[in-house]
């Protein structure tokens, strides 16, 4: 996977923020977790088993959307 770059929908806190990174951390092969609430960004570092499906769903479990 190396480094991968979302816009996550719907993030206005640090609440928000904890609850992304919280769950994307959980997704088996991610390393780390970056998250910036201004601008929606979801920066994650893992091996090259992450699945992008997993960091999709993992951010639905935490109520929140990926943007397309």
């Amino acid at each position: 996977m190396g480094e991968s770059t979302y816009i996550v929908k719907g993030m206005t806190c640090s609440g928000c923020m904890n609850k992304v990174t919280g769950a994307v951390t959980g997704v088996a092969g991610v390393t780390e977790v970056d998250v910036d609430i201004s601008d929606g960004r979801l920066t994650v570092v893992g091996d090259s088993s992450v699945d992008p499906e997993a960091i999709r769903r993992a951010v639905g479990e935490a109520g929140y959307e990926l943007a397309s």
